[in-house]
């Protein structure tokens, strides 16, 4: 129900309920129950009563306007997010593929480079295609939780074994970081969603914290079982981030520091990814500064 249809009839349904007292009461203080007899009650009912019909009126065409005020808004807003999402995704496809053009070109032009320095370009084109093949990857699974979410198979998932497997995929890069990963979450946890999803919720969390928290950093997961969902907190003690980009952190190509994001090979949707996954699952998420430092996210899943 729209909010000007919503605001019709709650003002019409207070309309109905002054009738209907109007009707079964003479007078306004109550000091007695006595029916409509006179006249001129009934005259100041019929009255009141086209009153009542005529703001009735004029409430339908003002909620109908409000209504259409709001779809306009929210289609102009829309349509700025489609633009400036588009404008993003052209800058962010534009690095990668404007540095792998200038190492071809380059080979090409310059035949008598030296193998070794070929070798390198031919290294860093490589892994400009990697970051680029990363970046449509994220796009196209921020594309199909947009305007596919109900073409997403579910089934049961083992999140235990999950995070499980996703720390001994990364133990070599905690490794070389100096970094620990504290896993505490309890045996057992299994909820019903999309396994590829759940996922890219738990690896990009752990994939931000290798990327940002600093060497020798410990990254901590914890769950608490409650009554229809399970409540996750990943955080570290790393430096942590500003209060001011704490509300921005999940917006698509936000970055708290462009430079070194970049050169890390992030795309900038990770996080957006977390977040448009756990709404899926029925979930929140939210972010905080930790205690005295470092990163603290916290997020649901629902069981079903």
């Amino acid at each position: 129900m729209s909010e000007g249809r919503k605001m019709f009839l709650s003002v019409m349904a207070v309309f109905v309920v002054y009738g209907a007292i109007f009707i079964i009461f003479e007078d306004y203080d109550r000091r007695q129950l006595a029916p409509l007899e006179d006249e001129m009650d009934w005259h100041l009912l019929w009255f009141s009563l086209g009153v009542m019909a005529l703001l009735g009126l004029l409430l339908h065409r003002y909620a109908h306007r409000m209504d259409q005020r709001i779809s306009r808004e929210q289609a102009e807003q829309q349509n700025r997010m489609r633009r400036q999402l588009t404008q993003n995704i052209a800058h962010e496809l534009k690095t990668p593929v404007a540095s792998i053009m200038g190492y071809m070109e380059t080979l090409i032009d310059h035949p008598e480079l030296t193998a070794e320095t070929q070798r390198q370009f031919v290294d860093r084109s490589h892994a400009q295609a990697q970051r680029l093949t990363a970046l449509l990857q994220d796009i196209s699974t921020l594309t199909r939780m947009d305007y596919a979410p109900e073409m997403i198979e579910r089934e049961q998932v083992d999140l235990s074994r999950m995070v499980a497997d996703i720390a001994d995929e990364t133990a070599l890069s905690f490794a070389r970081r100096h970094m620990t990963m504290d896993n505490r979450l309890p045996e057992g946890i299994t909820v019903k969603g999309s396994p590829m999803l759940l996922y890219s919720v738990f690896r990009n969390l752990v994939d931000n914290a290798l990327s940002y928290a600093g060497e020798g950093a410990t990254l901590s997961l914890t769950a608490t079982e409650l009554k229809d969902c399970w409540h996750f907190t990943v955080s570290d003690n790393g430096p942590g981030v500003a209060d001011e980009h704490l509300q921005r952190l999940f917006e698509r190509f936000y970055r708290v520091d462009k430079g070194r994001s970049r050169s890390m090979g992030g795309t900038g949707l990770g996080l957006a990814i977390v977040k448009n996954a756990v709404q899926l699952h029925g979930g929140t998420i939210s972010a905080r500064r930790g205690s005295p430092s470092g990163l603290v996210l916290y997020f649901t899943i629902k069981k079903l």
